[in-house]
């Protein structure tokens, strides 16, 4: 056993790397049936760099685009960060030194060490170490010290102090429909609050989407932002901003980054809880959030500081009969049909792009019920009116 570690250097060799370069449209099972491409490298091992590679195309281009990075399992780069989230990561942070915990692939380490004098990648698992920290060679990123250890610990029997503790934690597999706690992750961030605030001033957790707003914030205590990241319209992470002592009002920013540009939408907690918000029936333009609002819940905020009108109280739609920037999709509203079945049939639509809101069908039934299929440049909304009517909007994009 040459490899303790499962760190191949022959992987590295030129002609290796030359072969993984040139084949990376290389059919994955073909190759694995033909003979051997090189007498001491398996065919395996070879698919296994293709199909990591592959999956760095637009997740990870940098990563991609560099001869002579060592691709880990698969997994690792579905568990990283993307490098628009992680370059988004990097200017919440600023100062000396910022230790990543829970390390990993690296990726954000890397984007970090742009910001910071001093970073300390720590992963527990040794081979993801030792990839992590040729790439970051690679890579020319000579400000990050790469300990494969378990970075809980690794702050435990440290005596220095760190100007920000990163921490991605990973979920432990709960059951579905179970709503996600902090006490679900591994390290469980819960528990060593004070050790981290022991360390440090400021800590940076990044979690899934999936966390509830209100239960983080009950449960971490002094979040002082929080950030939620969506990527062309799909919310990738929440990040938490912990500072010492913090008990001020909590910021929410929202970033989308779509084909169009950034989007960014930000408003102090307090002021979703005290906005009031005016209804109305379906005017001229109707309006989308995008996915990271959403998931913010600036439900109020978002209608107040656009002057729009929203069409219930559960309905997340607004419409105005003017046409303005807006941070997600707009709608001009083309008919407006009471939601019957004799009506919609007399639309004639063969295929729509169908969304419901606070409606009580699903669009799956909807679509088998009317018979229209997916596309085209009609869009239809489903949703129920500020008089408690169901009503389909069919809509063009603006």
């Amino acid at each position: 056993m040459h490899h303790p570690i499962g760190f191949d250097k022959r992987i590295l060799r030129t002609e290796v790397q030359d072969f993984i370069w040139k084949n990376q449209r290389t059919d994955i099972v073909s190759l694995l049936l033909q003979k051997p491409v090189f007498q001491d490298i398996s065919n395996r091992a070879l698919a296994q760099q293709l199909e990591a590679r592959k999956k760095c195309e637009t997740k990870l281009p940098k990563w991609f685009g560099t001869k002579g990075i060592y691709y880990p399992n698969k997994l690792s780069i579905e568990q990283s960060s993307s490098e628009i989230a992680a370059k988004y990561k990097s200017q919440l942070v600023s100062g000396e030194s910022l230790i990543d915990a829970t390390g990993g692939f690296g990726v954000d380490s890397y984007y970090f060490s742009s910001q910071m004098a001093q970073i300390y990648h720590c992963e527990i698992d040794p081979r993801l170490s030792k990839i992590a920290a040729h790439n970051l060679k690679v890579l020319k990123a000579e400000n990050i010290r790469t300990i494969p250890t378990d970075g809980i610990q690794f702050l435990r029997d440290s005596t220095s102090y760190f100007n920000w503790i990163y921490l991605d934690p990973s979920r432990r597999s709960v059951t579905e429909g179970r709503v996600f706690r902090l006490s679900d992750y591994r390290p469980n961030i819960l528990e060593d609050l004070g050790l981290l605030f022991a360390k440090s001033d400021n800590i940076l957790l990044k979690t899934s989407p999936l966390l509830d707003f209100s239960i983080g914030i009950s449960e971490l205590g002094a979040v002082k932002e929080i950030h939620v990241v969506a990527v062309k319209n799909e919310v990738k992470e929440l990040l938490w901003i912990l500072k010492k002592g913090y008990a001020g009002d909590m910021m929410v920013k929202t970033v989308n980054f779509s084909n169009r540009g950034t989007e960014t939408f930000e408003y102090p907690l307090s002021e979703e809880k005290s906005t009031r918000v005016e209804y109305a029936l379906p005017l001229s333009y109707i309006y989308e959030p995008n996915a990271a609002i959403l998931k913010s819940g600036a439900f109020k905020t978002v209608s107040k500081r656009f002057h729009l009108k929203k069409l219930h109280e559960h309905t997340h739609l607004y419409t105005a009969d003017e046409l303005i920037d807006f941070p997600g999709r707009r709608f001009k509203v083309k008919v407006v049909l009471p939601y019957n079945k004799k009506q919609i049939k007399r639309l004639g639509l063969k295929k729509a792009n169908i969304s419901t809101r606070n409606f009580p069908e699903s669009v799956a039934e909807i679509r088998k019920k009317f018979g229209i299929g997916d596309g085209g440049d009609t869009y239809l909304f489903f949703a129920t009116l500020t008089n408690e009517v169901r009503t389909v909007l069919l809509c063009s994009k603006e």
